[in-house]
């Protein structure tokens, strides 16, 4: 459950805190008085996507809060390692650049995480979904949320992968003998230019680093003449001249046992010079600088480079692609075997996916059934009684009979006054209709969803009278179960509300602002007043008001 929402510099709100409550929970105010502004703050505090054009003018960033009831979300906290005492606190900043960043519990979490933790603490039913529901694309969705049977889907999926795999295979194999000659012809060209190559991972660097030696022998034996002379061959050399000091520091440790330790230096350098030298005078004995060599290096080093450049692939990546040549080679050149047995696969995975599909397809007209009859319900008790809704199935008429999601399309059909025919609600239901429809399913659907918060953002688009009443009626209902929040412009709705909060523009020095009030008793009277007659409120649409209020506890202790 939401608890508390704080609110800064978040387009016309430069600070508000507002406390919820459990039950229903309903906003009301001037039209562009900041009320989608509150839902707006709690969509980006989901991790719903923000701009910098969220952020209030002239500020560096906008800053949302949010405290929920840790209940239900343990799980989530323990899997992302974020610590956590009886309450959860979520924030988004919005910078005026555009770029945010969200933390919960102090943790710092990517959007990616907040919107997955978001998705388990508040469903919002925006004002748009009317118009989802006309989209006939959506509605085997929203059969499958209320049936439930991912298993079932899950498993015809398998299924329709394993076709999938089966038939791109055959597509693959399947090609004229021109064109399978043409490509054997490549693939065999290409592994003999490999095979000829006799490649070996980090031969280039080797050679390279070889070629590269040779290009400079010259200055090499130069410097390896020089380095040994110095060390052994000249009069003054280093090893002689250490052996003398060696010598000496011996006979010193003698009389000065202290010495003893300078006497062993010297005496290790002697032998570290000497093997110094050995090594030097080796590798000059061993120098073989040949023109031959460098020809060949060179050749070498050119066959390498090209391949490299040719195939886009080092020496490994070109071994790699040698071994799959020769195993595309081999699938052209018994391509007919295979075919006749994929083919025969292929036979084979269609029965099983229709068999899945039909399967699936019967657990869904099951649960259809009571989909359709909990929709008329909610519907008659939103004062539509004559109301007719059904989940129509149409099969899939092609060579296969599936798709991806089974084997049948669906949508809902309905019928909203007596004696008309069940047809499209795209081209029947009116917004009112839409909206009570849409109230309707959501209804259905919260049952058997843990989200403990639910958001209607105007769900009274083209309601009205007894209608909205019903709505307000089925709302109070809900919250009953739930944490109800509805942004409205009806009175009947608001009367229904436990904490009812008013959205109040005003403009200061040049700058407006938006404040948020939670309304007494009084101010609940005076508000339905408006609500009702704008803002001429009398004695008369006030006492009206109170009797409203009245009205709507009454209807509350028999719901």
């Amino acid at each position: 459950m939401l608890n508390e929402l704080h609110i800064e510099n978040i387009a016309v709100i430069e600070k508000a805190d507002i406390e919820f409550s459990s039950g229903l929970n309903v906003l009301t105010g001037e039209t562009g008085a900041g009320k989608s502004i509150i839902i707006d703050s709690i969509s980006a505090v989901l991790g719903e996507r923000v701009s910098r054009d969220l952020v209030r003018h002239g500020a560096e960033k906008g800053v949302v809060t949010a405290v929920f009831d840790v209940d239900g979300v343990e799980d989530w906290l323990d899997d992302n390692e974020i610590e956590y005492d009886d309450e959860l606190i979520v924030q988004r900043r919005v910078n005026s650049d555009g770029k945010s960043s969200c933390r919960v519990c102090g943790t710092p979490v990517s959007v990616t995480q907040l919107k997955s933790l978001g998705s388990r603490l508040i469903d919002i039913h925006g004002q748009n979904d009317g118009r989802q529901l006309m989209d006939e694309h959506r509605h085997l969705e929203y059969l499958d949320n209320f049936a439930r049977i991912h298993e079932e889907f899950d498993r015809y999926t398998a299924e329709y992968r394993k076709y999938l795999s089966i038939r791109d295979e055959i597509q693959s194999l399947s090609m004229d003998e021109i064109e399978k000659e043409r490509l054997s012809d490549s693939m065999r060209y290409q592994i003999a230019e490999l095979e000829r190559a006799e490649l070996k991972i980090g031969e280039y660097d080797s050679l390279t680093a070889r070629r590269d030696l040779l290009r400079n022998s010259e200055k090499l034996t130069e410097a390896l003449d020089a380095a040994y002379s110095a060390l052994y061959e000249g009069e003054d050399n280093a090893i002689s001249l250490a052996q003398n000091a060696a010598y000496y520091a011996q006979r010193a440790s003698g009389i000065a046992s202290e010495l003893e330790n300078a006497f062993t230096s010297i005496n290790e350098a002697v032998f570290s010079l000497t093997d110094a030298a050995e090594t030097l005078r080796d590798f000059r004995d061993n120098l073989d600088f040949s023109p031959e060599e460098y020809d060949n290096l060179e050749t070498r080093i050119s066959l390498l480079s090209k391949l490299q450049r040719k195939y886009a692939k080092d020496e490994e990546g070109l071994l790699l692609y040698l071994e799959q040549c020769r195993e595309k080679l081999d699938q052209i050149e018994y391509s007919d075997d295979r075919l006749i047995k994929l083919e025969k696969a292929l036979k084979e995975q269609i029965a099983v996916c229709r068999g899945e599909a039909a399967a699936l397809g019967a657990k869904r007209r099951e649960k259809a059934a009571e989909l359709q009859n909990r929709i008329v319900s909610e519907l008659q008790a939103l004062n539509m009684p004559s109301v007719r809704f059904a989940v129509e199935f149409v099969p899939i008429e092609d060579e296969l009979g599936f798709n991806a999601f089974g084997a049948d399309k669906v949508r809902f059909i309905m019928s909203a006054n007596m004696g008309e025919e069940l047809g499209r609600i795209s081209k029947i239901a009116s917004g009112g209709e839409l909206s009570r429809i849409m109230l309707a399913m959501k209804n259905v659907f919260a049952e058997n969803d843990p989200v403990p918060t639910m958001i209607f953002d105007e769900i009274d688009t083209g309601v009205s009278g007894i209608a909205a009443q019903r709505v307000g009626e089925k709302l109070y209902s809900v919250s009953k179960g739930k944490q109800v929040m509805c942004v409205t412009h009806l009175p009947q709705i608001a009367a229904m509300a436990d904490n009812h909060y008013l959205i109040a523009k005003e403009e200061r020095s040049g700058r407006t602002y938006t404040n948020v009030t939670k309304l007494s008793l009084d101010g609940r009277s005076r508000e339905l007043a408006r609500l009702h007659g704008g803002d001429h409120i009398t004695e008369t649409t006030l006492a009206s008001a109170r009797e409203q209020l009245d009205a709507a506890d009454k209807i509350k202790i028999n719901l």
